[in-house]
């Protein structure tokens, strides 16, 4: 085991101790295998790209889908919103707000000042956590994309919105395995929802439709529908991207790959994919058999449940090396595929890459000094991450 793996190990055991285990068993479940009082589980990416695009028999909204957990917090309504009519609707009313061009323009826009600043202060010597950094370059996307209202410009002000979602996306936790949420944390859910999101009443009746809470009301959602929206808007562009810069920047240093970005500032997309790739933030995905099914040669039934090791369909091509070719069963996977496919991946993308052009523009490589990692969160990742330039 080299050493990007050992700390990508690490993080995935801070997380969930079990996870490790889950995922690097779960090379075995290729291309499908039924494990008892689990159900269906496979690390295949052709499987898994079949399962994520057949919305005919594979279905969010029963238990153990991120679907289920969200009905619970915000209503029935959501179900039309996750796999109805209502999705196909809002999913076409946003697509131009989340191309590559405007995704650029809003990353440039929003944390392109702040950036500059991580530069001059690494230029100068100093140290940066990039962990740190990561949360408040999200954040600030997340103000921006919800028009949350805040009251100060410091990098606090931006860590407390993030933390806020995070502590939304913790609910998921509660909710692994099928289970229904308590009473208590469906009430606890509701009061963090409120806290993301009460400003979105006003702000859909004046909206504009530039940003993302206009739309939605130019999609048919109400001003209840649309603070649901938001809400699963801020949760989705959290974790998962600050997991991703964070870790990214692990690996290119771990990998001692950094050494060929700074020379080669050109690679940053394929460093942006590599890590994406390896790291890929949303590790598992659920979903639940909708209708009988014949999948890798095995007949799945209505009502079971089937898991995808997204980790580690995206690790078995290998660990994570600049100047990797492309693999098609796995392209973009880490993203998920079909109509539930990341809405946000050019914003991701966008701001990984910014963070990453950051580091390399000094022209010099990093070292980490100090590196913690999170526990017990839903999205592996860094508590600290601290580097300097050598």
């Amino acid at each position: 085991m080299n050493r990007a793996e050992f700390h990508e190990l690490r993080v995935l055991a801070a997380s969930r101790p079990a996870l490790p285990l889950l995922l690097h068993a779960g090379r075995l479940a290729r291309p499908l295998r039924h494990v008892p009082r689990v159900g269906w589980v496979t690390a295949d990416a052709a499987t898994a790209r079949s399962v994520l695009t057949d919305p005919e028999h594979f279905t969010v909204l029963d238990r153990g889908g991120v679907g289920r957990l969200w009905a619970q917090l915000l209503g029935d309504w959501v179900d039309d919103l996750f796999d109805g009519e209502g999705h196909r609707a809002l999913r076409t009313a946003t697509r131009d707000l989340f191309g590559e061009a405007p995704a650029r323009e809003l990353v440039e826009r929003t944390i392109g000042a702040r950036l500059a600043e991580t530069r001059a202060r690494l230029a100068a010597g100093k140290p940066v956590d990039v962990a740190a950094l990561g949360r408040t370059l999200v954040g600030r996307i997340v103000t921006e994309l919800l028009r949350v209202p805040v009251t100060g410009t410091d990098d606090a002000t931006y860590e407390k919105v993030f933390a806020t979602a995070r502590e939304l996306a913790a609910i998921s936790l509660e909710a692994a395995g099928g289970a229904d949420l308590t009473d208590e944390t469906v009430a606890r859910g509701r009061r963090v929802v409120a806290r993301l999101t009460g400003h979105v009443e006003q702000e859909w009746r004046t909206g504009s439709t530039d940003h993302l809470v206009g739309r939605c009301r130019e999609a048919g959602l109400d001003a209840h529908q649309t603070a649901g929206m938001a809400a699963l808007v801020g949760v989705a562009a959290t974790e998962t991207a600050a997991s991703a810069i964070t870790r990214t920047v692990a690996l290119l240093h771990d990998t001692g790959d950094q050494h060929k970005l700074v020379a080669s500032p050109a690679l940053v997309p394929d460093a942006v994919r590599e890590g994406l790739r390896v790291t890929a933030p949303a590790p598992v995905i659920g979903r639940t058999v909708r209708g009988d099914v014949e999948l890798a040669g095995r007949r799945l039934r209505a009502g079971e449940r089937i898991t995808l090791l997204n980790y580690t369909a995206n690790s078995l091509t290998g660990g994570f090396r600049l100047g990797r070719p492309a693999e098609p069963a796995n392209r973009e996977l880490w993203f998920g595929a079909g109509r539930h496919r990341c809405l946000g991946s050019a914003i991701a993308q966008a701001e990984i890459g910014r963070t990453l052009e950051t580091l390399t523009s000094v022209g010099r490589p990093w070292r980490i000094v100090e590196r913690r990692y999170s526990r017990r969160v839903v999205i592996p990742t860094y508590a600290r991450l601290t580097v300097t330039l050598v």
